[in-house]
Formats: C-alpha cells, sequence, structure tokens
C-alpha cells in the first residue's frame, strides 16, 4: 500500500512541477492557462495523498473550477499583444529575479524549520486526521488563523499586489476616446464652469 501511494506521489509530483514550468514557458497566455489547471489538478492528487482532502476538494472546486476557468476567459477575451508582453516582462525582469529570490529564500527557511521543529515533521508526515482531534478542517482553521496567521495575511497582500500587477500590464488606453477626470470636476468653480456671452437682439446664439 505504501508502495502504491509512493508512485502516485512521484507521478502527481512530476505532473504538478512539469506544468508549473509550461506555466512560464508558454508563448500562448491560453495554453499557460490550461497548464495551470493542471497544475491545480495535480496538486490536489498530493494533498489527497497526504489526507489533506479539504484542501484538495477546495483546489479542485474553488481554484479549477473558478479561478482558473475566469482567468481563461479574461485571456481568451483579452486583446494582447504578444510582443509588448514580451518586452515589458524583458523590462521587469531584474525585479521578477528579486522575487524569485525572495520565494526561493522562503522556502529554504520553511524547509529548515520543518526539520528542526519535530512535531512539524509529525504533522507533515502523517495524514490530518491522525494527528490531533477532531476534522482536517478543523485542524487546519486552528493553525492557519492562530499560528500562521501573519503568513496568511502575507500571502493575500501578495495575490493583491500579483492583481494589480497585471491589469497594469495587460492596460492599454485608446487613442482619442473622452474619459473622465474627476479630479478637474472637482476643481470646477463658477469662473470655469459658467460662459456668459452677450446675445444681440432678435438673434440667437
Amino acid at each position: 500500500m505504501l508502495g502504491l501511494q509512493a508512485f502516485f506521489f512521484y507521478i502527481f509530483a512530476f505532473i504538478a512541477v512539469g506544468a508549473a514550468m509550461m506555466v512560464v514557458f508558454s508563448k500562448n497566455p491560453v495554453h499557460s492557462v490550461l497548464f495551470l489547471i493542471l497544475t491545480f489538478v495535480a496538486s490536489a492528487g498530493l494533498f489527497l495523498l497526504a489526507g489533506a482532502e479539504f484542501l484538495a476538494m477546495i483546489l479542485i472546486v474553488v481554484y479549477v473550477g473558478a479561478v482558473a476557468i475566469l482567468f481563461l476567459f479574461v485571456v481568451m477575451m483579452l486583446d494582447l499583444d504578444i510582443g509588448q508582453l514580451k518586452r515589458r516582462a524583458v523590462q521587469y525582469a531584474p525585479f521578477g529575479a528579486i522575487i524569485a529570490v525572495l520565494l526561493l529564500a522562503q522556502l529554504i527557511i520553511a524547509g529548515s524549520g520543518t526539520l528542526a521543529d519535530p512535531t512539524l515533521a509529525i504533522a507533515t508526515a502523517l495524514p490530518m486526521s491522525e494527528v490531533g482531534g477532531g476534522s482536517n478542517i478543523e485542524q487546519l482553521g486552528n493553525v492557519l488563523y492562530t499560528r500562521y496567521i501573519l503568513y496568511f495575511q502575507l500571502a493575500g497582500l501578495i495575490l493583491f499586489v500579483a492583481m494589480i500587477g497585471a491589469i497594469v500590464l495587460t492596460l492599454r488606453h485608446k487613442e482619442k476616446v473622452r474619459r473622465q477626470s474627476i479630479p478637474d470636476q472637482v476643481a470646477r468653480n463658477p469662473a470655469t464652469a459658467i460662459e456668459i456671452k452677450k446675445v444681440e437682439s432678435g438673434r440667437g446664439i
């Protein structure tokens, strides 16, 4: 039984890593979203093998069924200029490299902390249902919103910044289109908003 579980673990891990790499290196944005969906499905399989069926179902229902499909529709409806996106990606490459180094450092710190703390090692080696009492959802909520609440908030902030970055990279303004300017509207006064013309008798404007 353990050998079969290890076999499926390596299968799902290989698919997840390969699909994640194709998300980054794929030239077509639609293909990148499809590979992202495959990554979510493989990750759900890994969570299921670890006994965290709640996280597996969240990945399938929320991320694959809602978020990734929404990404796919948005990418397909946008008129993206691939050449312009590549040029802007090269422009922001140094900043992306810094973020990649920070994420790698976080993974190394998290891995070293798991090896140093025996309780974390036990928690990662055993299914969640076998560690402590209660359901997986209850245990996950107790750990996530108490011990790791700061990391949870930081993850939300990172996702928020990523969403703003995606909007900035893809937003393009059309020329010769009149747009509302709220500062100009607020700064209006009678001298700039009213124009008085003298009309001669018997003639229109």
